[in-house]
């Protein structure tokens, strides 16, 4: 039930980031919203768990945003092992801490996106104003990251008790 919840979810923010934010003036320029979500997995869930979906969503990722395969993949890969890697260290229960979470994942992804940008050959150019985007996203990111992965904790255990109910109710 929990993968349904999840799946749900993230089929829900890549339509809203891929088909509805780029329509609106104000959240055009907003970061890529299943970054919180792979933090959520990295802070919360089993690796195992986290890994499933990093597979699941970097391909479908991959095959809607026309940038090179496997980009979204290695991207959401290494940011789940960083943040479980982090988390050794690093107690991450405030909100603060979980802005600067997910602001530098979303600087991570922009640096890879830039990276593989500027060695896809000699004749590539940067896009004007891309650092611009770059900070509005990491504003974007400190604001909103926290709140959406307090959703998903809240998220997964209004399901857990939902199922918790129903085990109950069987027996």
């Amino acid at each position: 039930m929990i993968y349904c919840f999840y799946v749900a979810v993230c089929l829900f923010l890549v339509i809203l980031q891929t088909a509805v934010f780029p329509h609106l003036p104000l959240l055009n320029s907003f970061y890529d919203l299943l970054i919180p979500f792979i933090i959520y997995l990295a802070l919360y869930r089993p690796l195992r768990e986290g890994l499933i979906f990093v597979v699941l969503f970097g391909f479908i990722m991959d095959n809607i945003s026309g940038s090179s395969f496997g980009l979204y993949m290695t991207t959401y890969f290494w940011l789940l092992i960083g943040v479980k890697w982090t988390i050794k260290f690093v107690q991450v229960g405030n909100r603060v801490l979980l802005s600067v979470v997910v602001a530098v994942g979303v600087l991570i992804e922009n640096l890879l996106f830039i990276g593989t940008f500027t060695v896809s050959g000699p004749d590539a150019n940067l896009p004007a104003g891309m650092w611009g985007t770059v900070v509005v996203q990491l504003l974007w990111a400190v604001g909103s990251g926290p709140f959406f992965l307090l959703f998903y904790k809240f998220g997964h255990q209004r399901i857990d008790n939902l199922m918790d109910g129903m085990l109950a109710r069987q027996k």
